[in-house]
This record gives structure tokens, C-alpha cells and sequence, in this order.
């Protein structure tokens, strides 16, 4: 399948007559069909809720167009936190799943009221240190082994650091009922970025399961069960796109199946999804700076890995269109690189691509999650602003580009001086 992108160069150079390239732009129109197709997925579940995975992408702007359609926040950190509450994003609306956490940012989750999201069976002490423990309590669950699909695996959970063990589990709910806790979800994440619509399925039957022999040997009463992420997306245009409708479907098959025999139809599903709800929705544009022509042949633009450095980091693959050559042929083979004193500074290797030259502006796809938020500042690289498209043509800058001034404000000092 062809990737188009969602901007044209006609609008990508009206919005660079105010801002310049490079910068992530965001697709509002997208973003929201998406939320209610999952929405309308999930419609058979009258607890259902998506709790946005905010690290996927910060912005207040994106968290409150989300929340408008429904969404809540799945936060980690205590900054991730404050930005849900900066939005009116607060109670229940929150999901706090974190690991190693620090006593001031348990604190507030709970003086947010959110859902707390238990990493282990110690931290039901640290969470009772803290005051009255809440009436629901959510407990992450980490199976071991491999996660598989028939014979693919696709994920080994026993290398993971997140979750307890299943009879940690039931020792916790134990503990937690002792101290006043009424009513508990269960959450876990076995897999990322799948690309097959049996993975929510496959892992909302392991936890209803798990429910069942929960209630029945502790008596407790499951409230909700947190599918988390993992649903992926087509990075490259031969990748088929997991269908949301056949996996709420699937996922309701096994509800009928498992928990509504047992007596268990009043569970609520959750999920946390991130890459799935922004990436499609989010491209990286920029402006090739250089030609090089040695060994390879080398374009150069305007944005490096610290704007994207998910292909640096680990190969990872993101489709490129030149904008206005959207039809012509991909008769020319270049690396796409950026300015970084890195070899892996590179956005594509030997890709094939339509004639490309000094000035034109490409749109590099799929960046709306895991995109902007992952950059960093070697080489004093500067990250770029994002820019948000509304439904009707009209956009809005959501956060600037960084300055240089940006870069020395964290230099705790007077003996130097900068100038922009």
C-alpha cells in the first residue's frame, strides 16, 4: 500500500512562511477518527476507557484533544503527572504505572486520585507508608516465559523488569484487602509494536484467565483489566495495518468466553495505547541542506537523530515521501542523513527515491509517537518545534523550536556569558 502524507507541499510551505523547518506536525482530523474508532471498537465494554500513553507524546495540546474524545493519561513519572494536571486531567482519568518510583511521585498520584498501578508486591508497604491506601488498587502482572503466537514469538516477558509473579499477585491482594482495599485491576504488557490483531486477544484471554483464578482464591472483586499497548502500526507501505474493529471484536470473544461464565460481566477494559493512537498521525518535515556524492549517494537536511532517534537507535524503519514528487519514480538510491558527528545519524539507508535536490522538503512518516519526545541535545543539536493541523486547514504552533538559550539555561552560573 502507497503512504501518503497528510499535508501537501502547498501547506507545508504556507506554515514555513512562519515557521521554519524542521518540525513535527500532527494531524487533528486523524487523531480524533482514530480515538473514536477505538472507542466504537470497544463500544461493547461499558467500562471501557483509553488511558493515552503520555510518553509517546508530552504535549498538553495533543493530551487535551485526546481527552475531548474520551481518553484519559497513562502517566509514569511525576512530570507526566503534572502535565496531565496542567490539562484538568485528574482522578480517575489518570493511570500512575510506574517502576522504581520515588516517594514524591506516589505522592502525587495520589493527591491526583489516580489509578495506581502496582510494579511489585513490595510496593504495597511503600504505597501503605504513604496514608490510607485507595478503595482500587492495580496490580501488573508478569506471566515469564515467551509470549508467543503459535509457533512466533513475539516477545520474552521473563526479561522484562515489569510485573510480579502470579502467586506475588495473590499475595498482594491478600495484603492490600487487609488494608481496605475493595476492588482491584489487573494489568500487563507482554509485547510491542505487534502487527497482527490476535496479540490483544491472545493477552486479554491470559488475564481473564488470571482474573478468574484471582477472585476464586481470594475473593476479590476485579473492577478492570488493563490490556496496556502494544497494538503496532505499518511503518513500511507493505506492512498490513491491524484492524482495531476485528480486535475489539476478538477481545469480546474471549470476554464471553472466560469472564462472563464466571459471573465476571461487570469487568471494565482498559488499554494504554500510544503508538497506535499518534504515530500514523504525526510526520517529521524538513528541508534537505547538502548533496554528497562519494561512496553514496548523500542527502543532508535541516533535522538530525536529535529530532527522530528512533532509526539511529535501532534501525528502525520510517517511510519518506518528497513532498510535490509524490507520483514521480523512485529511479535514485541515497542515504537520508542529518548533521550529527554520528555515523548512525541516518533516517534511511540506500533508499529508493524520486531525484532529489537542494531545498526540496520531505515528509519522513509515522513519527507522531515516540518521535519528538525521544530527542536529545549532542552535539548541541537543537530540537524543532510541533505544530498542530486542524481539521479545517489552519495550524497552530504547540511548542517552539529550542533556542540556544534553552540549551545554557539548566548552567547554573554567572561566570559565563551567551549570547543568541
Amino acid at each position: 500500500m502507497k503512504k501518503t502524507p497528510f499535508v501537501t507541499l502547498e501547506k507545508i510551505q504556507e506554515i514555513t512562511k512562519t515557521i521554519p523547518t524542521p518540525f513535527h506536525i500532527y494531524d487533528e482530523a486523524g487523531i480524533r477518527a482514530n480515538a473514536r474508532a477505538l472507542r466504537e471498537a470497544f463500544a461493547w465494554n461499558k467500562g471501557f476507557k483509553e488511558y493515552f500513553a503520555v510518553k509517546a507524546t508530552p504535549n498538553p495540546y495533543i493530551l487535551k484533544l485526546l481527552h475531548e474524545e474520551g481518553c484519559g493519561c497513562d502517566c509514569a513519572t511525576y512530570t507526566e503527572l503534572l502535565l496531565a494536571e496542567a490539562v484538568g486531567i485528574t482522578g480517575h482519568d489518570i493511570m500512575f504505572s510506574s517502576n522504581v518510583t520515588p516517594e514524591l511521585d506516589m505522592r502525587k498520584a495520589r493527591e491526583l486520585g489516580a489509578y495506581i498501578n502496582l510494579d511489585d508486591a513490595t510496593y504495597v508497604d511503600f504505597l501503605a507508608k504513604l496514608g490510607p491506601v485507595p478503595e482500587t488498587v492495580c496490580l501488573r502482572y508478569n506471566p515469564g516465559g515467551s509470549f508467543s503466537l503459535g509457533n512466533t514469538i513475539m516477545d520474552m516477558p521473563r526479561d522484562a523488569k515489569y510485573g510480579m509473579t502470579e502467586d506475588q499477585l495473590g499475595g498482594a491482594v491478600l495484603r492490600l484487602q487487609k488494608l481496605g482495599v475493595k476492588h482491584f485491576g489487573i494489568h500487563a504488557f507482554l509485547a510491542s509494536n505487534t502487527t497482527t490483531n490476535e496479540y490483544y486477544p491472545e493477552l486479554a484471554a491470559k488475564l481473564f484467565r488470571l482474573a478468574v483464578r484471582l477472585k476464586n482464591a481470594t475473593g476479590a472483586h476485579i473492577a478492570f483489566i488493563n490490556l496496556s499497548g502494544g497494538i503496532g502500526v505499518d511503518y513500511r507501505p507493505e506492512q498490513p495495518a491491524c484492524d482495531i474493529r476485528v480486535i475489539g471484536q476478538g477481545v469480546r470473544e474471549k470476554y464471553e468466553q472466560i469472564l462472563t461464565p464466571a459471573g465476571m460481566d461487570d469487568v471494565a477494559i482498559f488499554s494504554e495505547l500510544g503508538r497506535f493512537m499518534l504515530a500514523p498521525y504525526g510526520e517529521l518535515i524538513s528541508t534537505v541542506l547538502h548533496q554528497k556524492h562519494i561512496y553514496r549517494e548523500y542527502v543532508g537536511l535541516d533535522a538530525c537523530a536529535a529530532d527522530l532517534m528512533r532509526p539511529a537507535m535501532y534501525g528502525a524503519y520510517h517511510h519518506i515521501t518528497v513532498l510535490g514528487k509524490e507520483d514521480a519514480v523512485l529511479d535514485h538510491v541515497y542515504d537520508v542523513t542529518g548533521g550529527l558527528c554520528e555515523n548512525n545519524d541516518k533516517f534511511a539507508i540506500e533508499r529508493s527515491l524520486p531525484e532529489i535536490r537542494v531545498g526540496d522538503i520531505l515528509a519522513i512518516h509515522d513519527t507522531g509517537a515516540h518521535g519528538h519526545c525521544m530527542g536529545y541535545n549532542y552535539n548541541g543539536k537543537l530540537r524543532g518545534a510541533e505544530v498542530l493541523l486542524h481539521p479545517d486547514g489552519s495550524f497552530d504552533l504547540i511548542r517552539r523550536a529550542e533556542t540556544p538559550m534553552d540549551y545554557f539555561a539548566t548552567l547554573d552560573c554567572t561566570e559565563f556569558s551567551f549570547h543568541n
